[in-house]
């Protein structure tokens, strides 16, 4: 049993109430591979700002759980290196499926972990996540529930459809379960093609699809029945069309890809959302920059060469998501 407090970690929370009462959202970005680690504990050390680490069950199996055990306790005394003397990191499971799974990372160092029930049925969803809870509470881990189903890929996650969170159920769910937060369904989805061409219409001048606004009514209901509770919003990637015109530009195929406009985010971030996921323009940044770099510079192989600018340019677009679309820095309250 490894205890999270031991690697320097932290829970999610008190940093959700601190985002709660400023009107801003903790930035919660997954990773698989150490540039990306670089990268975010980077952007969020000079900024000073909190932020929840994401680790998927694929990404588990990509990296190795203990390797990413050691990496979560290297974040935080790179944090310090980087002149952040008090980083507050979250360990996170995204998308956990099952209650062993769930248990492991808490056994494992994990300060938080999602127990992801909301494919099945209701009294289901509840009893599987309460058992969690039940479990994680005994070691202060911090648990994350869902109601609603987001459409679309990545990682394991995959939805034909979504459905928009039930509002009067969030109540019975949060009483019953005892979750710490909870993910809510209103029109985000998973991956680079968040919406299909005919969900969306498009922008005369330039072609591109421009995405349907997001179902504020529902959030705005789910405010009223859970005031002050800690909200979480998944598959938020804006798809920054940069990133996507440089992956086309070199090789890439990714036609019509589209995410949620930032504005939107912005405005959810104001409100009860305390907690932003962001994983797909982590790997669009990558992607690009690797594929740019080799572009002009065929004969290269070496993995720093083309890895070290997908670090750069990952770091940029954490700082642009945290100061621009989670709170500006005269919003987030600022570690020292």
């Amino acid at each position: 049993m490894v205890n999270y407090k031991s690697l320097g970690l932290v829970n999610t929370r008190e940093m959700f109430k601190r985002a709660i009462n400023g009107g801003w959202a903790v930035p919660a970005f997954n990773f698989n591979n150490l540039e990306q680690l670089q990268a975010i504990i980077k952007a969020t050390s000079e900024l000073k700002s909190p932020v929840i680490l994401q680790v998927s069950k694929g990404a588990r199996n990509y990296a190795n759980q203990t390797l990413l055990r050691y990496m979560a306790e290297g974040a935080v005394e790179y944090a310090k290196e980087l002149g952040c003397n008090h980083p507050e990191i979250a360990l996170h499971l995204d998308h956990g499926d099952s209650f062993e799974l769930c248990k492991n990372c808490v056994d494992m160092g994990f300060s938080s972990v999602m127990i992801d029930g909301s494919s099945l049925p209701y009294d289901e969803n509840v009893a599987l996540t309460k058992q969690v809870v039940d479990y994680a509470h005994q070691y202060d881990v911090t648990v994350e529930g869902e109601l609603g189903v987001l459409a679309g890929v990545e990682d394991e996650v995959a939805s034909e459809v979504s459905h928009y969170t039930k509002p009067e159920e969030v109540i019975d769910f949060t009483t019953k379960t005892g979750v710490d937060s909870l993910a809510i369904s209103i029109g985000t989805s998973h991956g680079a093609y968040k919406f299909k061409p005919e969900q969306c219409t498009r922008d005369p001048k330039t072609g591109r699809l421009v995405p349907p606004p997001l179902a504020f009514d529902v959030l705005d209901e789910i405010m009223q029945k859970l005031p002050g509770f800690p909200i979480v919003l998944h598959g938020s990637s804006s798809v920054p069309q940069e990133y996507v015109d440089m992956i086309n530009q070199y090789g890439g195929k990714l036609p019509d890809a589209v995410g949620i406009p930032e504005e939107q985010l912005r405005k959810a971030a104001n409100s009860a959302v305390c907690k932003i996921n962001i994983d797909s323009d982590s790997r669009l940044a990558f992607t690009a920059a690797v594929r740019k770099t080799l572009a002009e510079k065929p004969a290269e192989f070496d993995p720093r060469k083309y890895c070290g600018p997908a670090r750069d340019l990952m770091e940029e677009m954490y700082k642009h998501k945290i100061l621009d679309v989670l709170g500006s820095d005269n919003k987030l309250a600022q570690l020292d």
